[in-house]
């Protein structure tokens, strides 16, 4: 089965297909291009007016977080923490001690398996230009990953890096806490019936049109088949997958997927989707299950109230937490 989203949405890696009649005069769709991703905010509201001012604050808070998170803008509260935390103590705004606090906890639950300071390697990987670091290079940065050389002070709120080689990147947790923040100002709006997305972090709300939001999880090596299908209401779904961002070299695919521990990409499985209450929650936990394998993954999940799974392994096998036991694969 085939979707025909828009080739930005296809990319990501777990897409949408909405079944039902096309979009009424109550549904208020925006897309744009933020954070280096595909942002789609789909939300039913009987006042269009209300509606679309509703939709413009999401994208004015998808910007807003880009600002603030995005390491390539260099005046970022990320790329200011990147620059003089290895020196000294840098004061955090609320919302990033947040974050940093969050990532540490996920660090710990997953035991290093989600971490931050993978930026340490991962900085040194160009997927558009194919370039890949050497052996050497890899171990004479692997030293600065590590989570533990997070020195948050939370009465302070500062944080300081152990070792001045260290760097932390956001990246889809950003994404996550974007759809996380989205959906919150579409409740304090009134929206009852929504969709979010930003790449591969989808938040879903309410129903469409009286039905659940129907959630497609692509296969991740047939660009226009998917592996399962889900209905679903008021859930956080996140997607990773190594054909986001990748090359192949002497037969090696190099993904943006960075396993903590080697400073290179796992090959155990090729995607894995989690559902959770919140984005921050299915964003961590679908790198942590990628980076663990599947039978280590899987016992994270069931270890994780109110979390479900759907991972494809290396050979294209699927595999499914006790809750999606009942989920139907596509024929």
């Amino acid at each position: 089965m085939s979707f025909g989203l828009s080739g930005a949405l296809q990319r990501g890696t777990g897409f949408l297909r909405r079944f039902g009649a096309a979009a009424s005069g109550g549904w208020i769709v925006r897309e744009e291009a933020i954070m280096g991703t595909a942002i789609r905010v789909e939300l039913w509201c009987e006042d269009r007016s209300q509606g679309e001012a509703a939709a413009e604050a999401v994208i004015a808070e998808m910007h807003r977080i880009d600002r603030r998170f995005s390491p390539h803008k260099p005046d970022s509260e990320l790329s200011i923490v990147n620059r003089e935390a290895g020196r000294h103590a840098v004061a955090l705004s609320t919302e990033m001690q947040m974050l940093v606090e969050r990532a540490i906890g996920f660090s710990q639950l997953s035991g290093g398996a989600f971490d931050i300071t993978y930026a340490g390697v991962g900085r040194l990987y160009d997927y558009r230009a194919g370039v890949a670091p050497d052996d050497q290079a890899v171990a004479r940065a692997r030293p600065s990953i590590g989570w533990r050389h997070l020195q948050l002070d939370r009465l302070a709120g500062t944080l300081r890096f152990a070792r001045e080689d260290v760097r932390i990147d956001l990246g889809g947790f950003a994404k996550g806490h974007a759809v996380d923040n989205a959906i919150a100002l579409l409740k304090r709006a009134g929206i009852r019936h929504a969709l979010v997305a930003a790449g591969g972090d989808s938040h879903v709300m309410g129903e469409r049109q009286g039905r659940p939001w129907t959630i497609a999880v692509r296969d991740p090596r047939r660009e226009n088949e998917v592996v399962a299908v889900l209905p679903l209401e008021d859930t956080s779904i996140s997607t990773s997958g190594d054909y986001e961002r990748f090359f192949e070299r002497d037969g090696v695919r190099h993904h943006h997927l960075i396993d903590p521990r080697t400073g290179r990409s796992p090959r155990e499985v090729t995607s894995v989707t989690i559902l959770a209450p919140d984005g921050l929650t299915s964003e961590a936990l679908s790198k942590s299950v990628f980076v663990l394998g599947v039978e280590q993954g899987l016992r994270l999940v069931e270890a994780t109230p109110g979390v479900d799974a759907i991972v494809v392994d290396a050979q294209g096998r699927l595999h499914r937490s006790s809750g999606l036991l009942d989920a139907r694969p596509n024929t």
